[in-house]
């Protein structure tokens, strides 16, 4: 399973309160990462609280980790903010795609915030996902494996070779372009069995950038919670270009 078809989801902003903790900072994506390596693993926060204050300083990192990302999920899909633009986004994908009344329209409201959101942090500070990236170059992948193990209590041999081959795609980079972050959206589609969105849904995108920037504050800030990530500075283009290191 090829981590660069698999994989297109959101990981700085799980990430960026934790830079300078290298281990907890990549250990934020390990129940994303669990998903494509095998759905049957999952990192639960209830199996790494045991964990947080392990003698062990890699398992206890790991464990934070997990438990950082639990919790950010649950703040961030709570938010109202969130939530109404989910539903705006749904109702205007139901128009872009006739007769899909269904799940589709709401999955990918729902993945393309979160995506976006990473777009804005790496088209407004791009130091901040060379940073991310190279992290993974620090951390002790086998160590952070067997401190999943643990945590989840089953044996998978593929955590290293996941996290490495995800730091040298770089994914995250093509959700700057609209025409990459619509196949990495349809790569998700074809993971999860659903059919592949239209050319009309990248002719939107711009629209879906422009209001997730918009909101990116009171996404991330939800009902009074302290902002923990970079305030936005530079303004969006309509289509903005590639910005994938070369």
């Amino acid at each position: 399973m090829l981590i660069d078809e698999d994989l297109p989801m959101n990981f700085l902003c799980h990430a960026i309160p934790y830079l300078e903790h290298p281990v907890m900072a990549v250990s934020t994506g390990i129940p994303d990462f669990l998903s494509v390596i095998d759905r049957k693993i999952r990192a639960r926060g209830r199996l790494a609280a045991p964990f947080v204050d392990d003698a062990d300083p890699v398992l206890q990192q790991v464990a934070r980790g997990v438990l950082a990302h639990v919790d950010d999920d649950h703040w961030f899909h709570g938010g109202e903010t969130f939530a109404r633009m989910n539903l705006e986004f749904a109702v205007q994908l139901r128009d872009l795609l006739p007769g899909d009344a269904g799940f589709r329209p709401s999955f990918v409201g729902h993945i393309l915030i979160e995506m976006l959101l990473d777009s804005n942090l790496i088209e407004d500070r791009p130091e901040i996902g060379e940073r991310y990236y190279a992290l993974f170059e620090e951390v002790p992948l086998d160590e952070i494996s067997l401190a999943v193990q643990k945590i989840t209590g089953k044996s998978t041999d593929k955590i290293p070779s996941t996290l490495q081959r995800f730091a040298s795609t770089r994914f995250l980079y093509d959700y700057l372009n609209d025409d990459t972050l619509l196949m990495r959206l349809n790569q998700v589609m074809a993971r999860v069995g659903l059919l592949a969105l239209p050319t009309a849904v990248r002719d939107w995108l711009p629209k879906a950038r422009r209001e997730v920037r918009l909101h990116h504050a009171r996404l991330l800030a939800p009902g009074g919670r302290p902002m923990a990530y970079p305030e936005l500075t530079l303004a969006s283009p309509a289509n903005p270009a590639d910005a994938k290191p070369r």
